[in-house]
């Protein structure tokens, strides 16, 4: 009989990360009990992928930021052009997860050799990075702006944090940020580091939720 119930669980800095089975088979993810994601609707993941992709004439090297169950880099890497991936995840034990196979996807999700896994804060990777390093950048961290897995990840949605990824963008190179809202604030900053920044209503049908998701979209 399969597991049902908390399959794995780990604690950081950051709080406790649950790695559940539902009664409906999907696997689900949860940070400090909030859900963040699961294996039955990977609709939203899938979507940022493609509308980021579709809006970068040349994504050779992208960068990831958040791990999470992996499907946003899979889609990301269902892409002909894309040559490098590099996915950043702050969490240890969801990276674990998804290499030792408890996330049953995981090890064929990341046998890819474009794809590059790292360990780390986000927003320290990309000071990290060289200049012009990428051609597309994924902001899935957090579910927006508004919807912070951890309360310092605010800073990652800042003017300070927007040059370091715009610096780290080659030109004609593009960011996007996945929100639950749309977002005034970070508009206004992307515009700020950007000169033009834009937002895109996307509908996710038979998500379970009220309401569309958001990009947030500018190019350097």
């Amino acid at each position: 009989m399969e597991q049902t119930g908390t399959v794995a669980s780990a604690t950081s800095e950051r709080g406790e990360v649950v790695l559940r089975r539902r009664d409906d088979g999907a696997h689900e993810l949860r940070v400090n009990g909030v859900f963040v994601m699961d294996t039955l609707e990977t609709t939203s993941e899938r979507l940022l992928a493609e509308a980021a992709l579709a809006g970068c004439s040349s994504p050779r090297r992208v960068l990831v930021g958040g791990l999470g169950l992996g499907f946003t880099a899979h889609a990301v890497l269902a892409d002909p052009r894309v040559e490098q991936v590099d996915v950043v995840e702050i969490e240890p034990a969801v990276v674990a997860w998804m290499r030792d196979g408890t996330v049953p996807h995981g090890p064929a999700y990341l046998a890819d050799e474009r794809l590059r896994v790292v360990e780390a804060d986000a927003a320290v990777a990309i000071e990290e990075a060289a200049d012009e390093a990428y051609d597309l950048v994924l902001l899935d961290v957090d579910n927006g702006p508004a919807n912070l897995v951890h309360g310092p990840n605010a800073a990652l949605y800042t003017a300070p944090a927007l040059e370091a990824v715009r610096r780290v963008l080659a030109p004609g190179g593009t960011v996007v940020v996945w929100s639950a809202a749309r977002s005034d604030d970070l508009d206004a900053a992307l515009r700020e580091v950007f000169g033009t920044a834009g937002s895109r209503e996307v509908a996710v049908p038979d998500h379970g939720r009220v309401g569309s998701y958001w990009l947030h979209l500018a190019s350097r």
